[in-house]
């Protein structure tokens, strides 16, 4: 049973954003001025079981740094989208590559950057702690606050509803 109100047996993709979703709203900068971004392990995990899975797992983020793109890539994450100006763009592209569609998407957003491709998902989850904005638009509000497990919400919820969480993928990495 998931408390997400959507026929998730017709999801086959996520797409996250990073900061204040896969990451806590708050970023400590390091001494050369770059952001420095949490990772939460339990996200990773869900993450990675997706793409063992056969989900497309995708990332479009405003942010640009090295580290996001090299934690998300160990997980088996290939369509990451970085420096994303224009976040439709992105997910237009990763549409065309792919072949999805909107009813077969979750995207997680927090804020008004995600708000037009929130709008263009058959699912649009927001963290617990997202701008109202969002909240308001989001078919599914995660208990979880940005960083702190809403990816590992989202994807066990669809995993288990379609058999796939508890499968022999699921006791390793």
């Amino acid at each position: 049973m998931s408390a997400i109100n959507y026929d998730l047996k017709k999801i086959k993709a996520f797409i996250f954003d990073v900061d204040g979703v896969l990451s806590c709203q708050t970023i400590h900068m390091s001494a050369q001025g770059e952001p420095l971004r949490t990772a939460n392990i339990h996200d990773g995990y869900a993450l990675n079981l997706a793409v063992k899975h056969g989900y497309g797992v995708c990332l479009i983020t405003g942010g640009n740094t090295q580290a996001v793109r090299l934690r998300y890539e160990s997980l088996g994450i290939s369509d990451i989208y970085m420096n994303s100006g224009i976040k439709m763009n992105d997910y237009l592209d990763y549409l065309r590559k792919t072949g999805y569609e909107p009813e077969e998407i979750i995207y997680v957003g927090d804020d008004i950057p995600d708000y037009n491709v929130m709008n263009e998902v058959g699912l649009p989850i927001a963290p617990m702690d997202a701008a109202p904005e969002i909240k308001k638009i989001a078919k599914y509000i995660s208990s979880r606050n940005g960083g702190q497990g809403v990816a590992r919400d989202v994807i066990e919820q669809v995993l288990k509803v379609q058999g796939n969480w508890m499968s022999e993928e699921a006791f390793g990495w």
